[in-house]
């Protein structure tokens, strides 16, 4: 399963910092998202969110910050252009020419996302015959020479 878990600082109602805690991954066969609160000074703890579906911009802003952007990218030619469009449509719920053009993005310098939307997605093309991975870049932070995740 993948997954990614990214922590962003909050302000409580009782006027303390506070820790938000944010995470994606792909559950049976979907992609969800799940959010916690929790304040340290006056014990509130809660689940704000969790279910299937996108994940909010900051909940991806926070998980791309901290773990960086992957990006999926077609390895080889598309048998068909119609299996392809079928997975944009499906899980996005994107127009037909909204998803010639990711289909276009995949074909050409691929999509990059989160790793868990990158993953969720990789598996559904494969699925309908459209080769395609992940590339996983060093994270911007990662200091010189080391090796990014693999």
């Amino acid at each position: 399963m993948a997954g990614q878990t990214a922590k962003i600082a909050s302000l409580c109602e009782c006027g303390s910092m506070a820790s938000r805690q944010v995470n994606q991954f792909i559950l049976r066969d979907e992609l969800w998202w799940d959010s916690e609160f929790s304040c340290g000074s006056c014990g509130t703890y809660l689940c704000e969110h969790a279910g299937p579906g996108p994940a909010p911009d900051e909940v991806r802003e926070a998980l791309l910050s901290a773990h960086g952007a992957v990006r999926l990218r077609l390895v080889g030619s598309v048998p068909a252009l119609v299996p392809a469009l079928k997975v944009f449509r499906e899980i996005s719920a994107v127009s037909l020419s909204r998803a010639r053009e990711l289909v276009g993005e995949l074909s050409r310098d691929g999509l990059v996302g989160t790793l868990p939307e990158m993953e969720f997605l990789k598996v559904r093309l494969r699925t309908r015959g459209v080769p395609v991975d992940v590339d996983r870049p060093p994270h911007p932070d990662a200091t010189s020479g080391a090796a990014g995740p693999s």
